[in-house]
């Protein structure tokens, strides 16, 4: 398991992930409070329409200056989750790529599905470049350490494109693993398609992040990113 100097070498371009550490630490009672309003004990819940949010991720924002330093000036949060593992919350959750993205409704487009609901939320696949140009940005609201289950990554597995289920654990065995510690206050920034994979908890206390997708594109043919 990679230790704390091995991880802060991680860049994004080249490994598809980077620690940033601390740099939401001046903000966490903002965020703690923007958090305490959502139902608590739930694994995963969607995120939307949270004001309190806004300042911490727009541009000048802590968490927001990361995803436009990564993606560009016009990076924008576009869907936001909160996950929340705990003794009462503690799963598994196999590798894969995160490849769909949230938009106010259905629209056909080409290159652009399937479709599916989560939350009520519409959900649709995009292509796989634009999810190579997005950001995911995982705020740690506690500290992670390596029996409170981290996140687990395949390191540079971002370049491979749209790997197919039967290809993944190839994948995996190829680019190694790496287990993402952290510190109440730190940000984790991941290119959106690495294979990723998270464990059961050896010693369960809560575990929250608040991951935020940001992208700098504009999508076509009518569809509109939900937003934060």
């Amino acid at each position: 398991m990679a230790g704390v100097t091995a991880l802060e070498s991680l860049r994004l371009s080249e490994h598809g992930a980077q620690l940033f550490v601390g740099a939401a630490l001046a903000d966490m009672p903002g965020l703690q409070a923007a958090m305490a309003q959502l139902p608590p004990d739930q694994a995963g819940i969607r995120i939307h329409g949270v004001g309190a949010l806004h300042s911490f991720l727009a541009p000048s924002g802590s968490i927001g200056a990361i995803a436009s330093k990564a993606v560009g000036a016009a990076a924008k949060p576009v869907r936001a989750i909160l996950f929340d593992k705990s003794a009462a919350t503690n799963w598994s959750l196999g590798w894969h790529q995160d490849r769909t993205i949230c938009v106010r409704e259905k629209i056909e487009v080409p290159g652009f599905g399937p479709w599916s609901i989560k939350a009520g939320l519409h959900h649709v696949a995009p292509p796989i470049a634009m999810l190579s140009g997005m950001v995911t940005l995982r705020v740690h609201l506690d500290d992670v350490s390596a029996t409170n289950a981290p996140l687990l990554i395949a390191p540079g597995s971002h370049r491979r494109g749209r790997v197919p289920e039967c290809s993944v654990a190839k994948v995996v065995a190829e680019c190694g693993i790496l287990a993402c510690l952290a510190k109440a206050g730190d940000v984790w920034a991941y290119s959106t398609p690495i294979l990723h994979a998270s464990e059961v908890a050896a010693d369960p206390v809560h575990r929250r992040v608040l991951q935020v997708d940001f992208s700098a594109d504009e999508l076509p043919g009518g569809l509109a990113w939900l937003g934060v």
